[in-house]
Parts: structure tokens; sequence; C-alpha cells
């Protein structure tokens, strides 16, 4: 699906102060988005802050070494959102992802604008620039560029390819096209190192990681006749280990690694009690969008989320069931 980019670009040359947010807990698509599209528009003369909910995981800081990407509170404060005369949310379409920064916004006059891929939305009263059938918002932030005509630099390309890298699973997800290996191939004409970004994002962790995994992957169990795969870890473990909440991404991947499993899940603990739940589904026929919409979350029909308010057992168990319905329901009628 084409995105027409000529509204935005209407944006872009009528305003100056632009703010860039994404989703709670980002990853490395919110991030490199963020960190690309905020080269796009310093490259036009454009004042640029990116605030976010949720600090930098440390594992992208290489994407954002001078810390353009700060956090609400600690760094960046209420008046830099509020002073923006464009407010640019990637990677998300939802009120709670925005959480802290999303309560500024609904409070700021400024312009609000979406660039997103995901199914789930919520009505942000923005002007939105989506592609669900998008493999990565990166992608989006990569045409646009195009669209204006702006040429990026290596520290750009290795933000938008590492954005497209992960939300592709390293280009073996069904949303992958050829397309997607032609942005791929600019970017890296553009400067970016495959074999770099591939090393920061999978090869540097640490040994207390490992044990976390571990520990995960021991627990895993089956459900639904071996079609459903789920495991679960505790935030009491991550003190015991010494692992960190970014040790845990992709780790719901592991679960569909399992011979003739159809979908999976992970539930994590969050050091606030609130449990953090991954879906992944195998079969478009299996939308776990619309099971992770049930707990006010969203995504992809074959990949989602959702934060639970409930102790974590009762987390676990709602989960379950409502992934052993989705399962069942998916099913061929016989």
């Amino acid at each position: 699906m084409d995105i027409n980019w000529e509204p935005l670009r209407q944006i872009i040359q009528t305003h100056q102060r632009f703010v860039i947010s994404s989703h709670v807990r980002p990853d490395a698509d919110a991030i490199g988005s963020e960190i690309g599209l905020a080269y796009i528009l310093q490259s036009l003369g454009k004042t640029v802050q990116i605030v976010n909910t949720s600090a930098t995981p440390a594992n992208l800081y290489f994407l954002d070494p001078t810390r353009q990407a700060q956090q609400l509170g600690p760094v960046a404060k209420p008046e830099d959102v509020s002073k923006a005369e464009v407010h640019i949310v990637v990677d998300t379409s939802s009120w709670n992802q925005l959480s802290d920064v999303g309560k500024l916004m609904r409070d700021s006059s400024a312009k609000r604008v979406v660039i997103d891929h995901h199914v789930s939305s919520d009505d942000l009263g923005a002007v939105e620039f989506k592609d669900t059938t998008s493999e990565a918002t990166g992608s989006l932030i990569f045409k646009l560029s195009e669209a204006l005509g702006v040429q990026l630099t290596p520290h750009a390309a290795t933000a938008l390819f590492a954005a497209i890298a992960t939300d592709t699973g390293w280009f073996r997800f069904a949303a992958v096209s050829a397309e997607t290996f032609r942005i791929a191939g600019r970017l890296v004409e553009c400067g970016a190192s495959p074999p770099t970004i591939y090393r920061e994002l999978y090869e540097q962790g640490t040994l207390a990681k490992m044990h976390l995994v571990g520990r995960a992957l021991g627990r895993m169990k089956l459900d639904c006749d071996g079609e459903l795969a789920y495991t679960t870890i505790e935030w009491k473990e991550f003190t015991e280990v010494g692992a960190v909440p970014a040790d845990t991404e992709d780790l719901v991947n592991e679960c569909l690694k399992v011979l003739g499993t159809k979908a999976a899940f992970i539930a994590i603990e969050q050091q606030n009690h609130q449990v953090k739940v991954s879906f992944r589904s195998r079969l478009d026929a299996l939308n776990v969008a619309a099971v992770a919409e049930k707990f006010a979350g969203g995504g992809h029909r074959l990949a989602a989320g959702a934060t639970l308010q409930a102790p974590f057992a009762n987390a676990v168990n709602k989960a379950l069931e409502a992934m052993r319905e989705a399962v069942v329901s998916a099913r061929p009628q016989a």
C-alpha cells in the first residue's frame, strides 16, 4: 500500500518545532524510526526533540550514541512536549502505549501526526500515515526520506536498517517482500553495516541474560495438543540473576521453535508488578492482535502485546485462556 506523503511534506514545510515520540518500552523499530525521522527533519532545518515515556534500552544505545531520545522526567521536561508545533508519533497508534507523553499530548495544541504500521489503533486526533501491510515503521520512514529527497547518513541508515531487521526477525517473517530487500539494499548503500548491526543486537548478551533465558526455556509448557507454547518470567528472577528487562527481547519467538506449535506467548512481570504479555502466531486465521485488544493492547495479526494489571498468576491464566480460545477458533472446521 503506497502512502501519499504530500500532506506530511506540507506540514513539515509550514512548521519549525517538532517532537517525536513512540511507545513505552521502545524496541529497535521505535528507536530506529525516531532517529531516522529526526535526521530527516533536521536535514530540512527543523528543530527536533525526541521524547519518550520510557528510557532507551541499553542494548539500543548504539543506534543513538548522542542520546537524542530522551526520557520524560529524568531528562526531557513536560514543557518540551507542550511547546512543539507538531508532535509526530511513530510505531504506535495507542494512547495507552504513549502513557505519560500521551497525557501531555492530549493537553497540547500541537498538530498531531502518526506514522505507523500496526493494525490496532486509537483515534489520536492525528493526521495518519499508516500502512498495516508494511513490515516495519522503519520502512515507512525510509520511504518518507525518498519522497522528501533526503539522502540518509550512515548513522540514520543504521538506525532504519536495525528497525526493519528486528521487526522482521532478521528478514524471516511473512511480511518480508522484495520491497523489503530493496529498502535494505539502499540502506546498506547509505552506510548501514549488517554484520555490525547484528553483532550489536544479538551478540552482546551478558551471562545474566543467558541464565534468565535458561530459566524461561526450562519452564516452557505446551497446551492445545501442542499447538500453543508459552513461558513466564517473574520480576524476582531479574534480580536473582542480575538481568534487565531488555534481556527478554524476542524471547517469545523461542516458543515457536517447538515442532507443531502454531502460537505462543510469554508473560513477564514488570518491576511495578504489572504483567507484559507478548503474543505470537504462525497463522493468519489466528489473530493475536484481537487477543491483545481484549487486554487493551494491540499489534499485528501475527505479533501483538498487552500489559495486564493483575497478580502474576492471574495474568498468566487470563492470557492462557484467551490464547486457548484463539487457537481452538482458528482450527479448520470439520
